[in-house]
């Protein structure tokens, strides 16, 4: 309930934005630079609370001082343990639209950047390994979960605000909420079996869901 408020808030921000971009007045510096390099910081909060620190870059072509494309990639070396279904170090790439309004030394805009976020333990796999023993039935099997990358979709969705001390030289703040689809996934759990007496694998699957993770993003960039 808690995401889907936010996204809708979100996205009232965006067309009210989009309703005042046509009447933009024009920015001579969108006209002289076209494209933005940007170094960025980020953080992304979970529902948990778990927050997880990247840093990354941006590329923003703006067609018209009112709307832009851009691609933005993070990194989160951390090992975060509990971070929705992901868990360990993890990697997102963004491509999107940028739309608002530009004045001569800031600027508000709304954005909608679909892409993924990848990690490297966000799944598990489970190993059963037999004892080398004849007959094997004195011994039990051993059982392993391996971790393993999984990729999600993820769309960016929130608003920014940036700042222009120099015809060159830009600020951003971006703030805003993550949408991760987790797909179903299914694990297979060792299991005890009264009538034989021995150990199972027993099927359990995670039905497919959309979490919100919220993100704040700051960088500076240079306008060519």
């Amino acid at each position: 309930m808690k995401t889907k408020f936010c996204l809708s808030a979100i996205i009232a921000f965006i067309l009210v934005l989009s309703s005042h971009a046509v009447r933009a007045q024009p920015n001579s510096s969108v006209k002289e630079h076209k494209f933005e390099v940007a170094s960025e910081f980020t953080t992304m909060t979970f529902g948990a609370g778990d927050t997880i620190v990247g840093l990354g870059g941006r590329l923003t072509y703006n067609v018209k001082s009112y709307f832009a494309l851009e691609a933005a990639t993070y990194v989160f070396p951390g090992d975060c343990q509990f971070c929705d279904r992901h868990s360990g170090r993890s990697v997102e790439g963004l491509f999107g639209v940028k739309m608002g309004k530009r004045f001569a030394k800031w600027g508000i805009f709304g954005k909608a950047r679909p892409g993924v976020i990848s990690s490297s333990r966000g799944q598990f796999d489970l190993v059963v390994g037999l004892p080398a023993t004849s007959p094997p039935a004195f011994f039990p099997p051993t059982f392993v979960f391996v971790p393993k990358r999984r990729t999600s979709f993820a769309a960016d969705i929130g608003g920014v605000v940036e700042y222009y001390p120099t015809k060159r030289i830009i600020t951003r703040l971006d703030f805003g909420e993550t949408i991760i689809h987790y797909a179903s996934q299914t694990t297979n759990f060792p299991a005890f079996h009264p009538a034989t007496g021995g150990f199972v694998l027993r099927p359990s699957t995670g039905p497919a869901q959309n979490r919100g993770a919220l993100q704040f993003t700051a960088g500076v960039g240079f306008r060519f």
